[in-house]
C-alpha cells in the first residue's frame, strides 16, 4: 500500500515529512535523484527522461501512485507523462494544483470555469526551468481570471540549500525578492514554487513583508493526497515498506537529509 514521492534532490523531503504526518499508516518510498540534481537548469527532454526513469524505480518498489514533489519535474514533464507515457494502472500527480486550489479557494476536483478571485497580484519564485515552462500560469488560467503573475527565476538557491550553505541561500533569496519587487512592487501573495524553498520560508516572508501571504506546498500537497486516496483507495500500491532511495552517495545524502529533517534518515542506493 505504498505511495512514492520523487524529487531531483532533497527538497521533496518537505513533502515527505508532511505526508508521513498526515498519513502515518501509509508506507512511503522517497526517491531522490541526487546524482543529477538540480533539474532546474536542464532542458525539458532531459527532465522528462530522468523523471520517468525515477518513477519506474518507484513502481518497482510497489508504488502505483507517485507524487512528483519537484516543481521542475511537475512543470516540465508531468503533462507529457500523463498524455503519452503513463500506463492506465498507474498515477503520477504534481504539486502545482493543490497550491493553486488553495490560493483560488477551490475545493479539490472543482473543475468549474475560471472566475474572479480575491488575489490579483502574485509573485512566483521558482527554478529557471519551472519559470520558463509557464506551467503555473497555465494551471492558474484554468481556475482564475484577472490574476497578474510575475515570475522570478531563483538561480542558485537550490544548490545552496543542498550544500547546506544557509548564509548564501539567505543572500540569494533576498536578492531574488528584490529583483521581483522591482517588477512587481506590491505583490499580494507569493508562491514558493520549489519544494526546497519551505526551508527558506521565513527568509522569503521577511524579505517580502508581513502583508504578503506566502504559500508553501508541503502541507497542501499532503492534504490533497489524503483526499485523493480517500476517493481512489485502489491506487495504493503493493509496497509495504517505507524506504529512502538515492542515485547519489547514500552516506552524503543521508547526512544532509538528517540535518534537514532533524531525525536520522538512512538512504540506500537506488
Amino acid at each position: 500500500m505504498a505511495v512514492g514521492i520523487f524529487d531531483s534532490g532533497l527538497g521533496g523531503l518537505t513533502v515527505y515529512d508532511a505526508v508521513s504526518k498526515r498519513l502515518p499508516d501509509v508506507p512511503t518510498v522517497y526517491f531522490g535523484d541526487n546524482a543529477h540534481a538540480p533539474y532546474g537548469v536542464r532542458d525539458a527532454d532531459d527532465i522528462f527522461n530522468l523523471t520517468t526513469k525515477s518513477v519506474e524505480r518507484l513502481w518497482e518498489a510497489g508504488c502505483d501512485l507517485v507524487i512528483l514533489a519537484c516543481n521542475t519535474a511537475s512543470a516540465a514533464a508531468l503533462r507529457r507523462m500523463q498524455e503519452s507515457w503513463l500506463p492506465d494502472d498507474k498515477r503520477v500527480l504534481g504539486v502545482f494544483v493543490p497550491l493553486i486550489e488553495a490560493m483560488t479557494e477551490r475545493q479539490w476536483g472543482d473543475n468549474s470555469p475560471p472566475r474572479e478571485v480575491a488575489v490579483k497580484h502574485v509573485a512566483l519564485f521558482a527554478t529557471p526551468a519551472t519559470v520558463s515552462s509557464r506551467a503555473f500560469q497555465r494551471e492558474l488560467a484554468f481556475r482564475a481570471i484577472g490574476v497578474d503573475v510575475e515570475a522570478q527565476a531563483c538561480g542558485g538557491v537550490v544548490d545552496a540549500i543542498e550544500d547546506g550553505d544557509a548564509i548564501l541561500a539567505e543572500a540569494l533569496v533576498r536578492s531574488h525578492v528584490d529583483a521581483l519587487k522591482r517588477k512587481m512592487p506590491n505583490p499580494e501573495a507569493a508562491i514558493l514554487g520549489c519544494t526546497h524553498y519551505p526551508w527558506m520560508e521565513d527568509t522569503f516572508q521577511a524579505a517580502l513583508g508581513e502583508d504578503v501571504k506566502v504559500y508553501s506546498q508541503a502541507n497542501l500537497v499532503a492534504d490533497s493526497l489524503g483526499d485523493y486516496l480517500e476517493r481512489h483507495p485502489k491506487m495504493l500500491g503493493t509496497g509495504t515498506e517505507s524506504m529512502f532511495l538515492t542515485t547519489g552517495d547514500p552516506k552524503t545524502v543521508s547526512d544532509r537529509a538528517t540535518q534537514f529533517l532533524r531525525r536520522r534518515v538512512e538512504f540506500i542506493s537506488a
